[in-house]
């Protein structure tokens, strides 16, 4: 009889176990609080310029591109290995057009449009 009971205790801490495994390891609160941070690019437009800012965590190759209306290439440049990526777009000086900037980067590929008038 003892050895039966020792079976059911052994069997019943096994499943407990198991199921927490499956479960993943527990979680304290300061864990689930934590704030989700997105890394998409913030774009401020200001006039005819535009600023655009992305937090680069992997500190991969960052892609910006700049095409016109009718999908020409105007601007292209690589930046690689920064954690921060700063861009100003004058539009100033350019033809009325509608633009298109593109930026790449590990995570996805993210588009603003700028009218110049």
């Amino acid at each position: 009889m003892k050895s039966v009971v020792n079976y059911l205790v052994a069997g019943a801490f096994l499943l407990v176990s198991t199921i927490g495994f499956a479960n993943g390891p527990a979680k304290s609160e300061v864990e689930k609080k934590l704030v989700k941070v997105e890394l998409d690019p913030v774009f401020v437009k200001k006039g005819d310029k535009l600023m655009m800012n992305l937090l680069n965590i992997s500190q991969g190759m960052v892609i910006l591109k700049v095409y016109d209306s009718q999908d020409r290439l105007v601007y292209n440049e690589s930046i690689d290995g920064k954690l921060v990526v700063e861009k100003a777009f004058n539009f100033e000086r350019a033809f009325e057009d509608e633009y298109t900037i593109v930026v790449v980067d590990k995570f996805g590929t993210y588009k603003e449009t700028m009218a110049v008038k």
